[in-house]
């Protein structure tokens, strides 16, 4: 399984020899290095844990730096269940992946504080004519006199965005090595600079 953490930067577009464009986000990704090996003997499961980016050393607590041993001073560490062939210490860049590799993206989508129906769930809201004065916006009827309760599931406002969405069979159209560039073609959840997983 192919594996790399990185930061969203930025969207853009990409020109491909025919000449037509393609939406693009631009990834600043890796190297992400082993920090742990997990084996069925020793941890009843096969996974590598990776750290990625660069934290100030006392910003981190002493099991962790420990748990690092001099490997850096990571400020995210991820895990992926499964064999390797990896050792701690190995650095992994975004090499691993080529032009036209089908991924899965995952990132925190943006938070959006408390919102109403119309923006958190797309209601039309209530008429503007015949008697109505101040529900151009409002939900309407949550349920009927019967019960005397609300239903589990009706939609009504609340707190949108903040929350860790997966994007299955995005394709990548450009790894730039050299600058740790990772081009994807397609929107990514998520603020600049937010932490961003890629699983090929």
């Amino acid at each position: 399984m192919k594996y790399i953490l990185g930061t969203k930067e930025k969207m853009s577009q990409i020109f491909d020899a025919e000449g037509r464009a393609h939406p693009v986000t631009v990834l600043s990704a890796g190297p992400v290095v082993v920090t742990q090996v997990k084996t069925k003997d020793t941890d009843g499961y096969d996974a590598v844990q990776v750290g990625y980016g660069e934290k100030k050393e006392s910003r981190i607590n002493k099991p962790l730096l420990g748990h690092f041993k001099k490997l850096g001073n990571f400020a995210y560490v991820k895990e992926y269940r499964g064999e390797s062939d990896s050792k701690v210490g190995d650095k992994l860049d975004i090499s691993i992946f080529s032009e036209g590799d089908k991924v899965k993206v995952t990132s925190t989508a943006k938070g959006k504080g408390f919102q109403g129906v119309v923006k958190r769930h797309g209601f039309a809201g209530g008429r503007r004519t015949h008697g109505q004065k101040h529900s151009e916006r409002e939900g309407g009827s949550i349920g009927s006199t019967g019960p005397a309760r609300v239903f589990k599931g009706v939609r009504m406002p609340g707190r949108m965005g903040g929350k860790t969405i997966a994007t299955r069979g995005l394709t990548i159209v450009k790894v730039d090595a050299d600058n740790g560039k990772l081009y994807i073609r397609g929107a990514v959840p998520g603020i600049p600079g937010a932490l961003v997983e890629v699983q090929g």
